[in-house]
């Protein structure tokens, strides 16, 4: 897909980096002492408490990346190639939005290495939150019904008088048709599926991909990061302090599970695992 279809367009780009997301929802506030630079206000909050770390992960890594191609600003606004990406991006991908004052220039390297981590985390890890655990949920259809093909029900009406003497046979009438219900939940399923040839974060399926030694590295290290915050999260998920990583239903949240460590190829309904980039 182009890169610059994974810039929302009604949201300022750099809202879409995590910490700037939590800070604008007022969910975490600035704190130097903690370990990403923020303190959550809801301690217990699962997508923040992964995602925090994905996304630092993701900044080592793109950092590494940069500052080898990179080594001083100049190389990033005389690279022709990389200037002219960042123009057609603004100007013609998002040329509504182009005079927007919150567009980073591309003239240093922190700008681009912000940049490249807003788009691999909304590409990846963001979809992966927002995707994957549709099924669970919305597979069973009266949870999350697509469409009400009635108004609002009125007094006085003998739909009302329905509902209130049988809701649920009232419930059916208004919400999706038995086959449109169906095609509704096939395509959920299909959409919250993992391939069996799927490529998650931290993992290359052409080991050739550079010849430099110091960028390989570097992913290496990435990859063993991203196993590392796999461990954290599994421990998390069985630390009954945290109510809301299991719930009720005993359902972990697994969704920000970065899976670089699955070689097994078997994809499905897993509920976890973060593509290197949005799939469809």
């Amino acid at each position: 897909m182009e890169l610059s279809a994974v810039i929302y367009k009604n949201w300022a780009f750099t809202d879409q980096a995590l910490p700037t997301d939590l800070l604008n929802r007022g969910m975490a506030v600035p704190d130097s002492s903690q370990p990403h630079g923020l303190r959550l206000l809801i301690e217990d909050y699962p997508y923040a408490v992964d995602g925090l770390e994905i996304w630092s992960a993701i900044k080592s890594w793109v950092t590494e990346y940069c500052s080898f191609y990179y080594p001083v600003d100049d190389m990033v606004k005389s690279d022709p190639e990389l200037q002219s990406w960042w123009t057609e991006l603004r100007d013609v991908g998002h040329g509504d939005k182009k005079d927007e004052p919150w567009w980073p220039k591309m003239q240093t390297r922190d700008e681009l290495v912000q940049t490249c981590n807003i788009i691999i985390w909304v590409a990846s890890a963001l979809h992966a939150a927002v995707n994957f655990g549709q099924y669970p949920y919305a597979g069973y259809l009266p949870n999350r019904p697509t469409i009400s093909r009635r108004f609002m029900l009125e007094p006085g009406t003998p739909e009302y008088a329905e509902l209130a003497s049988n809701p649920e046979r009232a419930f059916l009438k208004t919400i999706t048709s038995q086959f449109q219900s169906l095609l509704g939940v096939a395509l959920i399923e299909i959409l919250s599926r993992h391939s069996s040839d799927e490529i998650y974060l931290g993992q290359r399926d052409t080991p050739e991909w550079t010849s430099e030694a110091q960028p390989r590295e570097a992913f290496e290290r990435f990859g063993r990061n991203l196993v590392e915050i796999e461990g954290r999260i599994l421990d998390r998920n069985m630390d009954e302090r945290w109510k809301n990583r299991v719930g009720p239903v005993k359902v972990p949240y697994t969704l920000l599970y970065p899976s670089t460590s699955d070689t097994s190829k078997v994809g499905g309904l897993t509920g976890k695992g973060i593509p290197n980039s949005v799939s469809i």
